[in-house]
């Protein structure tokens, strides 16, 4: 594995191109697409969605989401409940040291000289191995750089830093196919707000370098070029972190419980992102008796003994370590926890929405001027957001205000108050995490375990990994027409 796996595709399949020489017509008023004689509208031919880098896709579909272990901490905030969550993408594995240092990389190339503070803002905080009463300062010094730990999950990042990264991450890729696609031009020069923000650039307020094939305009009035627009279908959507559901979903994989020859039927329902009860694997052959996951088996057995070390960690292991699940994920159980983006309330699970359920929604609307155009990009090159307010929303039967993290629960309308700091360790900037790490039981490695942080904080054992929406049919680019999942394909050959 190298770090250019990350840009792997450079050699993208052909897309189609955005402009057709064509004459289909409007089935409404019978003008032309795609002609500058009959006014220019541009309609791109339809065209799948394009697997970012580095990630996996998940067919959606219904499940039970909750407790699949006994509930020993009789917290009663999983209970089981259906429901159903869209198509969507998942990286294969946590992201590694290499590519968080990556990121630092860029941002200290485009905004160290003007902006030192943003630089430091996103540094994983290396003093959470430090422990009272044990000498873990080795890993202070060289766990996040030294290049023995270049493919292990990175650490120390906060919730907050994550989402920061997964924003660049959709830049940079979004960069690079507006660059392969020749619109635009390399150019690593950028610096302070100058640098390719893929909101900037589809509202006009990036340029860059100009590519040697840029995009006609049809448009009879235009001025025979344009950017790419969101229409295109070029970019792709954003990665982000994955909804709570959605990590869920994914760690269980019981797509491998679907037998070929049935439909719509799960045979068992799993504890672990594996079948069995066991944390070892089972078959007979040379993996007989591994574990499936690299945990803590009990109080002073991180490893194993010398000779046999049972799950070949002492702390985190590489980020393709241990069988991936029937989605073709690692790591869903163990290694490291990971940040999900749902805010934490203990009673989500069961007044939840049961499609694309999800807490933590702050609806926001573009800051605009007294024309009604987004005003100037903020200083890093960012488009500039507010919360949507009660008299914008008043009028709207689906929300009636911006700010709804707190929403049924620990709202003025709910009338409960969970006194932060005092009673509570509960407030909406307290965020979910789950799937257990290198120094948790094996109870913590069940997806339905839930925990939760502070957005601000983290530690030695929680990582992350990126998500992405797939846009179009949830069925994926390799299952054309209808319903059913054809045999030929089986299972793990699902194509995103």
């Amino acid at each position: 594995m190298k770090l250019s796996k990350l840009y792997l595709f450079l050699t993208l399949p052909v897309l189609v191109g955005v402009s057709s020489c064509g004459k289909d017509k409007s089935s409404v008023t019978g003008w032309n697409y795609n002609d500058k004689k009959n006014g220019g509208f541009e309609v791109s031919k339809a065209q799948d969605q394009v697997t970012g880098p580095g990630l996996v896709y998940i067919q959606g579909g219904t499940f039970v989401m909750g407790n699949t272990e006994q509930d020993v901490m009789y917290e009663y905030h999983n209970v089981p409940r259906r429901v159903t969550v869209s198509s969507y993408y998942m990286d294969e594995t946590e992201v590694a040291n290499v590519h968080y240092r990556e990121y630092l990389y860029w941002m200290n190339r485009v905004f160290g000289a003007d902006f030192p503070d943003v630089v430091k803002k996103a540094l994983p905080d290396t003093l959470v191995w430090r422990d009272e009463l044990a000498y873990n300062e080795p890993y202070v010094e060289y766990y996040f750089r030294h290049p023995a730990y270049d493919f292990y999950p990175v650490v120390g990042v906060n919730w907050l830093q994550a989402n920061d990264f997964a924003s660049w991450r959709s830049d940079r890729v979004n960069e690079r196919i507006l660059i392969d696609k020749g619109v635009l031009a390399e150019n690593t020069s950028q610096v302070g707000a100058d640098n390719f923000n893929t909101e900037s650039y589809l509202i006009g307020q990036y340029e860059g370098a100009a590519g040697k094939r840029p995009v006609k305009d049809l448009n009879p009035s235009g001025t025979g070029t344009r950017h790419v627009r969101l229409e295109d279908g070029i970019m792709l959507p954003k990665y982000r972190l994955p909804t709570e559901a959605e990590w869920e979903y994914a760690a269980l994989g019981l797509v491998g419980n679907q037998p070929a020859s049935t439909e719509e039927r799960i045979t068992d329902r799993r504890i672990y992102p594996w079948n069995g009860t066991s944390t070892r694997y089972p078959k007979a052959g040379m993996w007989q008796g591994s574990f499936l996951a690299n945990f803590k088996r009990g109080r002073g057995d991180n490893m194993g003994i010398s000779g046999k070390l049972n799950d070949n960690a002492d702390i985190t292991a590489p980020v393709k370590s241990y069988m991936p699940n029937d989605f073709g994920l690692y790591n869903m159980a163990g290694n490291v926890n990971e940040w999900v983006l749902d805010v934490y309330r203990p009673m989500t699970s069961q007044d939840g929405n049961d499609f694309r359920l999800f807490r933590g929604n702050q609806f926001q609307t573009k800051v605009l001027d007294a024309e009604g155009k987004p005003v100037d990009k903020d200083s890093l090159g960012k488009i500039q957001y507010r919360l949507v307010t009660q008299e914008e929303s008043a009028n709207r039967r689906n929300y009636r205000k911006g700010e709804v993290r707190n929403f049924g629960d620990g709202d003025e309308v709910s009338n409960v108050d969970y006194k932060f700091g005092l009673s509570s360790l509960i407030n909406e900037d307290v965020r979910v995490y789950k799937g257990g790490g290198w120094k948790d039981r094996a109870y913590f490695l069940s997806p339905g375990a839930r925990r939760y942080l502070d957005q601000s904080l983290s530690t030695d054992d929680l990582g992350f990994r990126c998500s992405m929406d797939r846009v179009g049919s949830p069925s994926g680019n390799s299952i054309k027409g209808g319903n059913n999942f054809p045999k030929e394909h089986g299972k793990r050959k699902m194509k995103g």
